[in-house]
């Protein structure tokens, strides 16, 4: 029998030994291996060099944790230094949950260009080629909501409503039990996202930086609509929930980007490296021409003749 709602999961964590193995990290590292080998795939067929981008990613995964930990710590600081939070330990375990998409991509961005000036590659190439693979990693990592029982929308009644055990229901929400599975809608839409990017970039043949923004731009209006949804404690400006405010003025940033950068730099980049960081290059050596052989010219055979030697 299906059941007529989405159960949540019976455990998120896992004991090997003494070892815990949390289901959100677990997650968390899978995107983070399919985005260096999806993109690492991709940016070879743009033309570039084998094993750049897990060089860049060595940068961009770490300051892409921390800024994503960052940005959810100052916006939702509340939930740790505000009356009964719950202190600057929790504030540390990462593995608990909460990762601000806007910090990691922020800080992640710089990591990325440390990266790339170490390799001696541009940047914007490496964000083309990786953005469908990042993407595809925040499908996977959305999951490690579901594991953790967070970040759920409001009540509903719909056939795919999220169960939510009663300690997870947020204040005021005690007498429902399912709730709308914002984790599995974002994860949908940012599967769709990422094709509709292979797609453009096929298309298009899009270049300098702009598959990135419109990820960003795409990813942005999805999150618009998915965070109007949840109920979980954020903070609000003028009515709308702060993460509402960064989609939007994000969202802006990167179709004013499309638009410009359409305009002055049409086509896809031909070069992938830096000034003076070329590709070395197997020089052809140099062609010398053969001297011409010389045949021995035949001998001629005397004719016989009639008359007497003489002697």
């Amino acid at each position: 029998m299906i059941p007529a709602y989405i159960p949540s999961p019976s455990q998120g964590v896992w004991y090997l030994g003494p070892v815990p193995l949390r289901a959100y990290a677990l997650l968390i590292v899978a995107g983070i291996v399919v985005a260096v080998w999806w993109g690492g795939k991709r940016y070879v067929a743009r033309g570039g060099r084998p094993g750049v981008i897990t060089d860049v990613a060595i940068w961009a995964v770490p300051f892409g944790i921390v800024g994503g930990r960052l940005y959810h710590v100052i916006t939702d600081h509340q939930l740790y230094f505000g009356p009964n939070g719950a202190g600057l330990a929790a504030a540390l375990k990462i593995w608990d949950g909460g990762l601000g998409i806007w910090g990691a991509v922020t800080l992640g961005a710089l990591g990325a260009w440390i990266g790339a000036r170490r390799a001696g590659v541009l940047v914007p190439p490496i964000a083309d080629a990786i953005a469908p693979a990042i993407a595809v990693a925040q499908a996977i990592g959305r999951w490690g909501n579901w594991f953790n029982s967070e970040l759920f929308g409001a009540p509903t009644s719909l056939p795919w409503g999220l169960e939510i055990a009663p300690q997870y229901r947020p204040v005021g929400y005690e007498q429902y039990e399912t709730f709308h599975p914002t984790f599995l809608y974002e994860s949908l839409w940012l599967v769709g996202l990422a094709l509709v990017l292979v797609w453009a970039d096929r298309r298009f043949r899009l270049g300098h930086g702009r598959v990135f923004a419109l990820y960003v731009l795409l990813y942005c209006v999805g999150r618009g609509w998915i965070e109007a949804l949840r109920i979980d404690n954020a903070n609000h400006i003028l009515g709308l929930r702060l993460n509402d405010w960064t989609a939007l003025l994000v969202g802006l940033g990167a179709l004013a980007y499309l638009v410009v950068s359409a305009r002055r730099r049409p086509g896809r980049e031909t070069v992938l490296t830096r000034p003076g960081h070329d590709e070395p290059s197997v020089e052809p050596e140099p062609y010398v021409e053969p001297e011409p052989s010389v045949e021995p010219e035949p001998s001629v055979e005397p004719e016989p003749s009639d008359e007497a030697p003489r002697t």
